[in-house]
């Protein structure tokens, strides 16, 4: 990609510094946890908008990465085939550090992974990431039985559930499914926060944000659930 033929303006000042330095072959630039969640809502606005650049796609991009990765961003989402982090917010090989299970819940496994994204990789913004129409939050709120090792899954959900019906009592079928998503994506990120020492003291330290997020498989499009600094 030659990108002396792409607006700055179009890409955004930091997108454009990134791909100059990614196009030059420098070291990675540090960024910062506010540019990085400008990273990813303007990658996902190019992806909805049918417009991706696809970044650090190419064989270059797996030579540089091969010496060590920097990722700006990690992502704790659903492992829905609907939900590639990497294409939803048009972003390359070594720039986010992705954990995945059904239904985005915590447990320490994933409580591990993030604090290794944090205190060994030094990610300045964590995403949780629930989307609409997901089967696993659907089967929570269904309530109806699970067979082996999923039903652990629904049960971390089931919170999510009961605080969502307890709110507005009247949410019935799809609507009751996406509002617990949202519930359940905050209820993840008090779960990182309540099971990890090391994430609340570098959320204190101000060197994380934690944000949370709702993907929508119909639109492609990312609704903002806010940050969670205040925990």
């Amino acid at each position: 990609m030659n990108i002396s033929n792409i607006s700055v303006r179009k890409l955004g000042p930091v997108v454009a510094a990134l791909l100059f330095v990614s196009w030059i072959g420098g070291a990675a630039l540090a960024v910062s946890s506010d540019d990085a969640l400008t990273l990813l809502k303007e990658g996902n606005a190019r992806f909805a908008a049918g417009s991706p650049l696809h970044p650090h796609s190419g064989p270059e991009r797996v030579t540089h990465t091969a010496e060590g990765q920097s990722p700006f961003a990690a992502i704790l989402t659903c492992s829905d085939s609907r939900v590639p982090p990497e294409m939803i917010f048009d972003r390359g090989i070594g720039d986010l550090f992705v954990v995945r299970d059904a239904g985005n819940v915590v447990d320490p496994l994933v409580t591990g992974s993030i604090e290794y994204a944090v205190g060994h990789l030094n990610v300045p913004r964590i995403v949780v990431m629930g989307h609409t129409s997901c089967g696993a939050v659907a089967a929570a709120v269904s309530g109806g039985h699970a067979e082996g090792s999923i039903s652990a899954t629904l049960d971390k959900i089931e919170p999510s559930v009961r605080s969502t019906e307890h709110a507005d009592p009247e949410l019935k079928g799809q609507q009751l499914v996406d509002a617990t998503s949202r519930a359940n994506v905050l209820h993840s990120i008090d779960e990182l926060l309540s099971h990890s020492s090391q994430l609340r003291d570098a959320l204190r330290k101000g060197s994380i944000r934690i944000e949370g997020a709702l993907y929508d498989v119909t639109s492609g499009q990312i609704e903002w659930l806010g940050s969670r600094s205040h925990q």
